[in-house]
């Protein structure tokens, strides 16, 4: 039997408040649309999805924190950039 160790970014979630429930921050800033909202689970970053042009919350995870929570009404999955898998 194979045991699965835990994710190491897991470690970088901390509580978080939505720093922008409206949106996502740069887009928002920016006045370009969104296809589906990411949340940081580090910083309260909103960000948007891979499938949206401008990809913020990847772009954010990169750069800064690896972790996001979806935001989509139904859905509760949480996502590590770096290893490119649910957690």
């Amino acid at each position: 039997m194979t045991t699965r160790i835990p994710d190491p970014h897991l470690a970088q979630i901390r509580p978080v408040r939505v720093r922008t429930p409206e949106g996502c921050e740069e887009c928002l800033s920016l006045g370009t649309p969104w296809v589906h909202l990411r949340l940081c689970l580090s910083c309260g970053h909103v960000g948007c999805c891979d499938s949206s042009p401008m990809r913020h919350a990847r772009a954010h995870a990169t750069e800064l924190h690896p972790i996001v929570l979806s935001l989509e009404p139904g859905e509760n999955w949480r996502w590590c950039y770096p290893h490119e898998a649910f957690v």
